[in-house]
């Protein structure tokens, strides 16, 4: 398993997002759009950003001072819970509501309550841990 968040972490991420239609094809269907940050908790900048273009990555790749839409932080020891046990969506609003997953950037409220958009994020989880 690549180390997190680096180049080839990045590029499997990138192949399997694009590949699942619980994800890339869910969100193509209703044409998001997103430049997504990807990070740790305390740090400055998020170590990775993702150029979401109607539901498909068209980049991903180190952070170089994009715009974020969403930008979602975590313990490096957190992220590795959740790529050894994806979270479900009970899961991911406990660790919201207990501040191990934080949003920088992005209405994590606004997102949870459409169910377009919390079905393909909890997705992205269950992706992760297969890269």
């Amino acid at each position: 398993m690549a180390e997190i968040f680096t180049q080839e972490w990045l590029d499997r991420f990138k192949e399997k997002w694009n590949a699942d239609p619980e994800l890339g094809g869910a969100l193509e269907q209703i044409g998001f759009s997103s430049v997504i940050g990807y990070g740790y908790d305390g740090e400055e900048n998020p170590r990775a950003v993702l150029v979401v273009n109607d539901g498909k990555v068209v980049s991903a790749g180190p952070y170089n001072g994009e715009d974020l839409n969403w930008d979602l932080r975590a313990t490096p020891e957190q992220w590795q819970q959740w790529l050894s046990k994806p979270p479900g969506l009970m899961a991911i609003g406990l660790a919201y509501t207990s501040r191990k997953l934080r949003f920088k950037v992005g209405d994590y409220a606004a997102m949870v309550k459409d169910p377009r958009m919390a079905g393909p994020f909890v997705r992205s989880f269950a992706l992760m841990s297969q890269v």
